[in-house]
C-alpha cells in the first residue's frame, strides 16, 4: 500500500485537499468516487515530500537488477517481479522505492517512466538503458548490463578508498600528533629558556616554535572556526559552474595524481558508452547520457563539443583527438572500432584496459606515497625537537 495526497471537488463546488492509503493510483481514484469527489489532482506522497524519494546504495541495486532480469527471463510476469523483489528486499529505502514503481507501473505508467520518478535511486543512465530494453525488447539483456556495470564500479570504487585508506590515517594521524607537540609538549619547556631569552640568546627555530605554541593556545579556536567556514565556503563555490570548472581543470593538471584521475574518468566513460551502444542506443543520444559519467566538468564540455562534430557528420575519433584530453592510443583504438563497425566492443575493451591500468598506476602511486607522507612527518617531529634541544645544547656549552 502507498500513501497519495489529493486534491479534489466536493459536489457542491467546495474544493477539499487530504491524504489517502490505496495500492494503486487507480485504486486512490475509486476511493475519492466512493466518496463522492471529483479529483483535481493526485500525487504519491512520499515521493513528493522527498523530492525524488530515498537513495538507495549501489550495492543493493546491484542485486535487484539481476534478480529482475532472472525473473523476466523465467516468464513471470513485471508487477509480480515487483512485488516479489518489494517482499524479499531487505533494505528498507529499496522496498519503499519499489513499492512506489510497483503503484505506478500497475496504473500503466512505464517501468522507465516510473523509475525515473526516483532519481536519487535510478540514475539517467539506468533509465535510459531500461527504456531503450523495452521499446526493442530486451529488457532482461539490457538489466544483466546494468547489473555487471553496477557491480564493476562499485568493485572499482572499493579499490580506490582501500588504496587511498593508509595514506589519509597517516595525514590524519600527523595532524593530531602535531598539534598534541605544539599545544601541550613545547610550552613545558619554555621555563627552562627564561634566561636564555632574556639575554636574546634563544635561537631563532625556537623563539618561533614557541610563539606559534603561544598562538595555537590563544587563538587554536579560531583556526577551527575559520578553516571550518572557509571549507564551507569553498564547498559551495565547488558547485557554481565556474567553480567546478576550475577546479576540475586543476584535477586533470596535476603532476601524477591528475593522470590517474583522467584514466579513472575515461575508463568510466568508454564502458558506459560502450554499453549504451550495445543496447542499440544511438551515438548521439549515447553520447549526450555518457559526458556526464566522467565526473568531470571539463571533459563533459569537451564531449558535448564532440557530439556537435559528430552530428555535422564527422567520426567520433576525430573530435575526440582535438580535445586533448584523451590519450592517443585510446583515439587510435576507437578509430579502428569505428572503421571496422565494432566500437561497442572495442570501447568496453578499453575501458577494461585502462581500469587495469589505473588500478597498477594508484596502487605505485599509493606505495611512493606512504613513505613520503612518513618522511614529512618525521621531519615535522625533527624540526620541533629541534627547536626545542637547541637551548639545551645553548646552555650545556656555556656552563662548560
Amino acid at each position: 500500500m502507498a500513501e497519495f495526497t489529493f486534491e479534489a471537488m466536493t459536489t457542491t463546488g467546495v474544493r477539499s485537499k487530504g491524504n489517502l492509503v490505496a495500492g494503486s493510483e487507480r485504486e486512490a481514484l475509486a476511493m475519492l468516487d466512493a466518496r463522492g469527489l471529483f479529483p483535481v489532482g493526485i500525487a504519491p506522497a512520499k515521493s513528493v515530500r522527498r523530492g525524488g524519494g530515498k537513495r538507495v546504495k549501489s550495492r543493493n541495486l546491484t542485486a535487484f537488477y539481476a534478480q529482475l532480469a532472472d525473473l523476466l527471463h523465467s516468464g513471470v510476469p513485471l508487477l509480480r517481479c515487483l512485488d516479489l523483489l518489494e517482499r524479499l528486499s531487505s533494505q528498507a529505502a529499496l522496498s519503499e522505492v519499489l513499492r512506489e514503481v510497483r503503484a505506478r507501473v500497475a496504473d500503466g505508467m512505464g517501468l522507465s517512466e516510473a523509475m525515473a520518478q526516483h532519481p536519487r535511486a535510478f540514475d539517467e543512465l539506468a533509465v535510459t538503458m531500461i527504456r531503450a530494453g523495452q521499446e526493442g525488447g530486451f529488457l532482461e539483456d539490457v538489466l544483466r548490463h546494468i547489473a555487471d556495470f553496477t557491480e564493476q564500479q562499485e568493485d572499482l570504487k572499493s579499490k580506490v578508498i582501500g588504496a587511498l585508506a593508509y595514506p589519509i590515517f597517516l595525514a590524519g594521524a600527523g595532524f593530531v600528533i602535531l598539534n598534541v607537540l605544539v599545544i601541550f609538549f613545547v610550552p613545558q619547556f619554555e621555563p627552562m629558556y627564561k634566561r636564555l631569552a632574556e639575554k636574546g640568546q634563544l635561537p631563532s627555530l625556537t623563539v618561533g616554535l614557541l610563539a606559534f605554541s603561544h598562538f595555537m593556545q590563544s587563538w587554536g579556536w579560531a583556526v577551527a572556526v575559520a578553516a571550518f567556514v572557509a571549507f564551507y565556503f569553498f564547498r559551495r563555490w565547488v558547485r557554481t559552474p565556474s567553480g567546478r570548472m576550475i577546479i576540475d581543470g586543476f584535477r586533470l593538471r596535476l603532476p601524477v595524481a591528475g593522470k590517474i584521475y583522467l584514466s579513472f574518468a575515461l575508463s568510466r566513460f568508454t564502458r558506459i558508452l560502450g554499453t549504451l551502444l550495445h543496447n542499440g542506443i544511438p551515438i548521439l543520444n549515447a553520447l549526450r547520457i555518457s559526458k556526464d559519467s566522467t565526473g568531470n566538468k571539463v571533459l563533459s564540455e569537451a564531449l558535448e563539443r564532440s557530439a556537435e562534430n559528430i552530428t555535422a557528420g564527422e567520426s567520433l575519433a576525430a573530435p575526440l583527438s582535438a580535445c586533448k584530453h584523451f590519450p592517443r592510443d585510446v583515439v587510435e583504438m576507437i578509430a579502428v572500432g569505428e572503421e571496422s563497425n565494432n566500437l561497442d566492443k572495442v570501447l568496453i575493451g578499453i575501458s577494461t584496459s585502462l581500469e587495469k591500468r589505473t588500478t597498477r598506476q594508484l596502487e605505485l602511486f599509493v606505495r611512493l606515497l606512504e613513505p613520503v607522507m612518513l618522511l614529512v612527518m618525521a621531519a615535522v617531529v625533527l624540526v620541533v625537537m629541534a627547536g626545542l634541544l637547541l637551548p639545551v645544547f645553548k646552555m650545556g656549552s656555556v656552563v662548560q
